[in-house]
């Protein structure tokens, strides 16, 4: 199954959904501004995206140039603020088995189906 982890607000992540959409393979859209996402979720995906936690932060959010910008934080610090404040998430994440890509541009996407 293919997870999106999705803005509607977003832009760019309206053209993920789009872009799932018009593959045709079905999948499920996550709302991850609802505050759902636990610490080991977002850590799992974190893990699938092969990266660390400040490259999924979104570091031009006010949330973030408020509270922690200049501060050193921990990689389960920088976890704990996406979880606290899930603006701060980059979008979107679509989810697909044991991988997972931001998919800006949305070609990733594509790639990763």
């Amino acid at each position: 199954m293919i997870t999106i982890y999705h803005n509607p607000r977003c832009s760019k992540s309206r053209l993920g959904v789009k872009a799932l959409e018009e593959s045709g393979k079905e999948f499920e859209i996550i709302n991850y501004l609802d505050g759902s996402l636990t610490f080991d979720e977002l850590k799992t995906l974190i893990d699938k995206l092969g990266i660390i936690p400040l490259e999924l932060v979104r570091q031009n959010e006010a949330i973030w140039k408020t509270n922690f910008k200049g501060k050193t934080l921990s990689d389960a610090e920088l976890v704990h603020a996406m979880i606290d404040h899930p603006k701060l998430i980059e979008r979107p994440i679509v989810v697909h088995g044991n991988k997972a890509v931001i998919g800006r541009p949305t070609e990733r996407i594509l790639d990763l189906i």
